[in-house]
């Protein structure tokens, strides 16, 4: 079995079904946001899958691949969980078990303003590792929060290949681009719509339900000197010490465009 499955279906940017606003601050760190719209999803996923589901022996749950600074999807995968867990102790099954795929990122491209080719181009060059013998022959379901081209679908299956994994693989998304009428880079619609600079990093790095991801790390490590000075002068110190500690456990000290940034928050 090999399925995918996603909440929202994009068919215009003028009919929207979910809020542009608040799926931009999910992207950029605020977990409020991650909760509701995993509540959101797995109240949909269940109605429709939860049969399913109680067919299973065993339930493996994965987030987008990453290798130590989780993605924004990786929270939604998170709360997701935690609600199919619920599920599951009420009809007396076992719990969830969470897996996860490493990658090695190579690029500081915006995938966002991709097309399929250029995705699956950029993507190529990344390495993964993942623990076969765990997952081998089991249900997995593979968290994301939107699917655009399908590079992301595509790369997971290319790795279950590559690693001869066997099992039944259902894909999960909170929204889907359904109108191939509609360039990719609909992408970076949603995902800077109500962050756009400095100030609304700002905003969101203060907020009480905020955590690091992959995105807000490498938007500030992309910072002018000027902006990344007015970062660092407006949020506390554990939050830059958070930062740092990051960013260097993900390698990006070895990234030509980030280290000058990087000597910069470590300096203060």
């Amino acid at each position: 079995m090999n399925k995918s499955y996603s909440l929202h279906k994009i068919e215009s940017v003028d009919a929207l079904t979910f809020s542009p606003s608040d799926y931009s601050w999910f992207k950029f760190g605020d977990r409020y946001y991650a909760k509701s719209f995993a509540k959101e999803l797995f109240d949909d996923f269940i109605l429709n899958h939860g049969d399913i589901i109680l067919e299973q022996e065993e339930v493996i749950v994965l987030p987008s691949p990453y290798l130590s600074i989780p993605t924004a999807s990786n929270f939604l995968c998170y709360y997701f969980k935690e609600y199919l867990n619920i599920f599951l102790f009420n009809n007396n099954r076992k719990a969830t078990i969470e897996s996860k795929i490493y990658r090695n990122q190579t690029y500081v491209t915006d995938y966002g303003n991709l097309d399929f080719e250029e995705r699956i181009k950029l993507i190529s060059n990344d390495t993964y590792y993942l623990d076969k013998e765990f997952i081998n022959d089991k249900f997995c379901i593979f968290v994301d929060d939107i699917k655009i081209t399908g590079s992301h679908e595509h790369t997971i299956n290319k790795i279950l290949n590559q690693y001869n994994v066997d099992g039944k693989f259902l894909f999960v998304y909170f929204a889907e681009l359904t109108n191939k009428e509609i360039h990719p880079n609909i992408e970076n619609f949603f995902n800077y719509f109500a962050v756009k600079g400095v100030e609304e990093i700002i905003e969101v790095v203060n907020r009480a339900d905020f955590q690091y991801n992959t995105r807000i790390i490498k938007f500030i490590l992309n910072f002018e000197e000027n902006d990344l000075n007015k970062f660092l002068e407006n949020i506390t110190f554990p939050r830059r010490e958070e930062l740092f500690a990051l960013a260097i456990s993900n390698n990006y000290h070895h990234i030509n465009e980030y280290i000058n940034n990087l000597k910069t928050i470590k300096s203060i």
